[in-house]
């Protein structure tokens, strides 16, 4: 009880509020709940806990749906939505025969590198060496059993951009090898540890049946095309002028992401335009449909756990509310007796309920924010995190005081004033 203030209309001491035929103001209310729950601060600390692990939870939960959904997002842009395939297409013949339609120039990389939206490209094709073996000595025995040998490739220069790969050591062709049909090639990182190759320095020779080739330089990632990684790659010009080469029979193109639908309309013309009709193109499938239903799913789930914690956050409330309102029986008898309504009552028991779930619903807040960007450090992803539903988590702790502490406080205010005043002596 709150002594009393002086009343600068008469000098006398100023009647309690709950004796003032006006009744509580706000101030007043907030002021004598806020000297109420403040009264016992381990109890407060006790029933904000609750509240600060629901709302804690919540936002935790919610973060890291929306940074998990984020990293799958920029996983199926990185690989997925970033690349298209141009292959020559193909007919089937009355005698049911498959022949092409269409065939890809040496040129390819030149003219589909200059499109919009395209960020590297690189032509590719099976070299055929017939009965040819790929070793880093040559055989000449008959006798010796066969083994098996790489695949071996023929490729542009600007292969290596195009499906993500990296040079472990040496370097990768340029278009001055290509053009000349020197005899260099690239070994994957798998072929070369079946040959035997781990350092190019001292130009070491892989054999082609009995043709020498310089090996200049070992590549290792290959994220689009990883099979490359068993492969021996030699420049489209050596197959071409070594091997009989015809014509490419794809290309790799990475892209902007979204650029897929224009490289997929554009591409057949700048490679044929007397027979744009003669190409296949496979374009990065729609992602936002696939994306959605990620995000989605993770967040039903995250959302689930995050309902429970935040039950029993208000059930703590509720709890510790009405233990509250038993305890304190003796005190709302006697301000029932004074002259305060059951509206008074059931008020003060409110807003204490109202400022223990804001004050949990802050501190639970911040701790979840926090709690998402240090996972997010550890995990060197990027942190997504809504402030409308930060701060609406906050809010949402004064939410759940509200709900929670409705029964208490109309409990309090059906107290009957003797019945009160006996049950608190």
């Amino acid at each position: 009880m709150r002594r009393g203030r002086r009343d600068p209309g008469d000098g006398g001491p100023r009647r309690p509020p709950w004796q003032r035929g006006d009744g509580f103001d706000v101030r007043d209310l907030l002021s004598e709940a806020v000297a109420s729950v403040g009264a016992r601060p381990g109890r407060l600390a006790l029933t904000m806990l609750g509240t600060v692990l629901g709302i804690a939870s919540l936002v935790v939960t919610i973060g890291l749906a929306q940074t998990a959904a984020g990293q799958v997002g920029r996983q199926f842009d990185a690989v997925a939505a970033t690349q298209v395939v141009v292959q020559a297409g193909s007919a089937t013949t009355r005698g049911g025969q498959e022949r092409a339609t269409g065939r890809l120039p040496f040129d390819a990389q030149e003219r589909v590198e200059r499109l919009a939206g395209v960020e590297a490209v690189g032509a590719l094709a099976t070299v055929d060496v017939g009965d040819a073996e790929v070793t880093a000595v040559p055989v000449n025995d008959p006798s010796a059993p066969a083994a098996v040998s790489p695949p071996v490739v023929a490729a542009s220069p600007g292969l290596l951009e195009a499906v993500r790969g990296r040079v472990v050591t040496g370097r990768f062709f340029d278009a001055g090898h290509d053009e000349r049909g020197d005899r260099v090639v690239v070994l994957g990182a798998g072929a070369a540890e079946r040959l035997g190759v781990t350092r190019v320095d001292s130009q070491p020779t892989v054999f082609l049946g009995e043709e020498p080739y310089t090996v200049i330089g070992v590549v290792d990632g290959m994220v689009r095309r990883t099979d490359l990684l068993q492969a021996v790659v030699m420049p489209l010009g050596t197959a071409r002028a070594d091997w009989g080469l015809l014509a490419p029979q794809e290309l790799q193109v990475r892209i902007d992401v979204g650029a897929g639908p224009l490289v997929a309309r554009q591409a057949p013309i700048a490679l044929d335009p007397a027979n744009p009709d003669g190409f296949a193109v496979q374009t990065p499938p729609e992602q936002s449909s696939a994306r959605e239903a990620v995000q989605g799913d993770l967040n039903a789930t995250f959302l689930a756990l995050g309902a429970v914690a935040l039950l029993v956050g208000g059930l703590g409330i509720a709890n510790v509310t009405l233990l509250s309102v038993l305890e304190r029986r003796g005190e709302i008898g006697l301000r029932r007796a004074l002259g305060a309504t059951r509206r008074q009552v059931a008020g003060q028991f409110l807003v204490e309920s109202v400022v223990l779930g804001l004050l949990g619903g802050v501190v639970g807040a911040s701790v979840g924010v926090m709690a998402v960007v240090g996972v997010s450090l550890v995990q060197q992803w990027v942190p997504v995190l809504s402030l409308p539903m930060s701060f609406g988590a906050a809010l949402l702790g004064g939410l759940i005081g509200l709900v929670a502490g409705t029964y208490p406080a109309v409990k309090a205010a059906t107290l009957e004033p003797i019945a009160a005043l006996r049950g608190g002596l």
